[in-house]
């Protein structure tokens, strides 16, 4: 069984940063990609960013580039995102994934549990 846990959300006002860890761990745990996808109430989940754990190649939704970073620690089984400079529009329940296709929640193997991100004006 996989287990992804997702920690670092909160409110914040806009203009201020966050930071979101997930650990990934179960028996023979490892992904060739790891995400973050957002939901906002009435929404649906959508991709915030991806990354490729072999070649560390990263993809970021429109919305969020130059203002959200992916990244991972292999030897700790964890993935990262410094979100800078948050917007009001960054509201949602932030949800890690892992295995499958990790760009299109249809696609995702394992999902975190999420996590709350609130921004204010």
């Amino acid at each position: 069984q996989v287990h992804l846990a997702e920690s670092g959300g909160g409110s914040v006002q806009a203009g201020g940063s966050l930071r979101l860890s997930c650990v990934g761990s179960g028996y023979g745990y490892s992904s060739a990609c790891m995400g973050w996808f957002r939901q906002a109430p009435g929404k649906e989940r959508e991709s915030v960013a991806t990354i490729y754990t072999t070649g560390a190649e990263t993809k970021y939704a429109e919305s969020v580039k130059g203002r959200f970073t992916i990244s991972q620690d292999n030897a700790k089984s964890t993935v990262y995102l410094q979100m800078n400079s948050l917007k009001p529009e960054d509201t949602g329940m932030y949800y890690c994934a892992a295995e499958g296709f990790c760009e299109v929640a249809a696609g995702v193997g394992y999902w975190g549990q999420g996590i709350q991100v609130t921004v204010s004006s």
